[in-house]
């Protein structure tokens, strides 16, 4: 059976360029995607792994924990699409023992069967053919390896997130732009499973992790939150004005449902293992 992408690669790509790397490394690097990266890094075997290949890296936060896990002799290939992302992670771990790409999950720049771990946090959501993505992750790992990725969660279980984005909504006019909703676009169970099952493999595990979310205070996290990303682009080009509006009313929000200081909010993601 076919399975139907989400958006077709002519789709307008999600911006990860300009200030959104340092966003994402300031604010919501420690406040989400921290947790999921130690998450993962934990369930690899070390021992079964010479290459490594890490796709949409972003700002290198997996990527640190994947060199500390995996032999000194590994190969570890850390990429992301997005140059700017890349240049943030390579200053970052500039002393590490890392080969950095510029690669497209669509079109790996591997043999057949070279491969023995590609792993992505975060990432899957935002690839235009996901079919084609994971037929390219399949045909690179070699028999038995494993495929292990991340994606997020229902919004409604991300705390913080839904906080926001329910009140930054309330500005945004109809329809809303494409990137409002792909974060959240692989929460289900069945429709990544087809998509693994498509690209031939067979044995899948696929779980709902609930983590937490910390920041030092509401007001942090706000900044965190409402000061970059698509989202704040969209409401900058119609009214400047209301990022402070919004700002004031997602803080008093956050400190009210997940306290002051510190804010401490739940999430969840869905972590996905398939093996070749």
């Amino acid at each position: 059976m076919k399975i139907m992408n989400i958006a077709s690669p002519s789709s307008r790509p999600f911006d990860f360029s300009g200030s959104v790397p340092n966003h994402y490394e300031q604010f919501l690097g420690p406040m989400f995607f921290e947790p999921y990266a130690i998450e993962v890094s934990n369930r690899i075997d070390p021992s079964s792994v010479d290459i490594a290949l890490e796709l949409a890296s972003g700002t290198g936060r997996v990527t640190l924990h994947l060199r500390e896990v995996l032999p000194p002799q590994s190969k570890l290939i850390a990429s992301d699409i997005s140059p700017d992302m890349l240049s943030i992670a390579k200053e970052k771990l500039r002393s590490a023992n890392i080969e950095w790409q510029i690669i497209d999950a669509q079109e790996l720049p591997f043999d057949d069967n070279s491969i023995d771990l590609v792993i992505c946090c975060f990432g899957y959501m935002f690839v235009p053919d996901k079919s084609k993505a994971f037929a390219e992750a399949y045909r690179v790992l070699k028999q038995g390896r494993m495929l292990l990725f991340t994606t997020w969660d229902k919004l409604e279980l991300i705390g913080a997130s839904h906080v926001y984005r329910n009140i930054a909504k309330k500005y945004l006019t109809e329809p809303l732009p494409e990137s409002y909703n792909l974060p959240f676009s692989m929460n289900d169970e069945t429709f990544i499973r087809d998509f693994l099952k498509e690209a031939g493999f067979s044995k899948i595990k696929i779980e709902k992790v609930g983590k937490v979310s910390i920041s030092s205070s509401a007001k942090e996290a706000t900044e965190g939150l409402a000061q970059g990303g698509s989202i704040y682009n969209e409401i900058m080009s119609r009214n400047p004005a209301w990022i402070e509006e919004i700002k004031t009313s997602v803080e008093k929000e956050l400190s009210k449902k997940f306290g002051e200081a510190p804010m401490v909010a739940p999430m969840s993601a869905v972590i996905s293992q398939a093996w070749k």
